[in-house]
């Protein structure tokens, strides 16, 4: 009987919890990541534009990029790990008060993560706004509230990470991967 390969571990939470600094550290240690879509569609021209004035179609925009990085590590051997997915479209509509349209559902029930997702819970302590990170606190909690919710909805265990530096986080991830693999 072969063993199941996490072949998709996800990185999800809260805006500002330290999913990005994670995810650099583990590309730093050797580990395939593939980087947040909605940060890159943010700024590129318009991007933050589309997101206040469009959010449906900001939402649209996220989930064909999720499904363009989920091809492009179709037939990668070894371990990827992705800063969100699918499910956080969803969570992005909830906390929004929008409908998930089919093709983002369809999205979340077909095109599966093989491994752990991970949860940045909120940490007011690391917490900053920046450029695309425009939630105050209470949004921030509220969308991690929402993603947490999504991911579970569509049957997936959510691990949370512990509140500890990076090196300590990154630590238990590998650690988690190892042993789940």
């Amino acid at each position: 009987m072969a063993l199941s390969v996490p072949r998709h571990a996800v990185l999800t939470g809260a805006p500002g919890a330290g999913k990005t600094t994670l995810l650099d550290a583990a590309a730093a240690a050797g580990l395939q990541t593939s980087p947040e879509v909605a940060r890159r569609i943010l700024q590129q021209p318009g991007g933050m534009t589309l997101r206040k004035t469009d959010p449906l179609g900001f939402a649209e925009a996220m989930a064909e990029a999720h499904a363009r990085e989920y091809e492009r590590f179709a037939d990668y051997p070894g371990i990827i790990l992705f800063d969100r997915g699918f499910p956080d479209v969803v969570g992005f509509l909830d906390v929004s008060g929008l409908s998930v349209p089919r093709s983002v559902d369809r999205a979340c029930r077909t095109l599966r993560y093989e491994g752990p997702v991970f949860r940045a819970p909120a940490w007011e302590d690391i917490y900053v706004q920046d450029a695309e990170r425009i939630q105050d606190w209470d949004a921030a909690v509220a969308s991690d509230q929402a993603v947490t919710a999504a991911w579970k909805r569509y049957g997936y265990n959510v691990t949370p990470l512990p509140l500890v530096p990076v090196d300590q986080r990154l630590a238990y991830l590998l650690g988690s991967l190892q042993s789940a693999a």
